[in-house]
């Protein structure tokens, strides 16, 4: 089967459209939390205890929350719900976009870095649209292509797909990227509450740091192609050795 979460929570319209394109093509398990966990990474819970609620179940389609994170949500299915090792994990559709450095805050990357560390043919899809009834339409075609491919040829030891949509009513075309560079700045709101105190949002502005780099996943997002980013588990930075040579002893 096929084991699906997301950081949007279980009744979100991404994680229902994917539900029902994906059951055409293996029995699939969900397990998404109960509300909306969003840039929770691949945090996990180590401090509360979690709880597995039974939604619904239909013909090759069932349903569970969990209380925790999307990393929770991954790590219950496997050692509570799923009779076999799934055959791929699938986070999304998130409603808004995961590239660049937002890879490193998504839950929903979360769910398919928690794949990946499992040995698991895993894909995160989102869109660059926050909207709660956002349109998922154009992305069809696309998904059964992905899904039918990974199931079919699975992916390299160590790495998953991250892969992000314009919000368009049509594609260019697809591109295999790299994460561009990007800062998010002003990421702090200040308020002041009627009772006496101050209190903060979190909220902020991208900037890509290299505009004009056309192989990075912002560039094809801004010049409407889909943006597929072969994302690793290992992080090491290589190509820094020869500089850092000299750090051994």
């Amino acid at each position: 089967m096929i084991l699906i979460s997301n950081d949007d929570g279980y009744q979100a319209k991404g994680i229902q459209f994917l539900i029902n394109i994906v059951k055409d093509y293996d029995d699939v398990l969900v397990c998404a939390p109960d509300d909306a966990r969003s840039g929770f990474a691949c945090a996990f819970s180590a401090t509360k205890p979690l709880v597995l609620t039974h939604r619904h179940q239909e013909k090759g389609v069932d349903v569970w929350s969990c209380n925790g994170t999307p990393v929770d949500c991954v790590k219950m299915a496997l050692a509570e719900l799923c009779k076999e090792k799934p055959r791929m994990i699938i986070g999304g559709i998130n409603h808004g976009d995961n590239a660049s450095v937002n890879t490193h805050y998504s839950g929903t990357m979360g769910v398919t870095l928690e794949g990946c560390m499992k040995y698991i043919p895993s894909v995160a899809f989102s869109i660059c649209d926050y909207s709660a009834d956002a349109d998922f339409r154009p992305l069809e075609t696309y998904i059964r292509d992905i899904v039918q491919r990974v199931l079919r040829e699975g992916l390299p030891k160590g790495v998953c797909l991250n892969v992000n949509f314009p919000k368009a009513e049509t594609f260019k075309g697809v591109r295999l990227c790299r994460m561009s560079y990007g800062t998010w700045t002003n990421e702090v709101s200040k308020c002041h509450h009627p009772r006496g105190y101050d209190y903060w949002w979190m909220v902020g502005s991208y900037l890509n740091d290299e505009p004009e780099a056309e192989d990075t996943d912002r560039w094809a997002l801004d010049n409407g192609y889909v943006a597929i980013t072969p994302t690793r588990i290992d992080v090491t930075a290589y190509e820094a050795f020869g500089q850092l040579k000299d750090y051994e002893k």
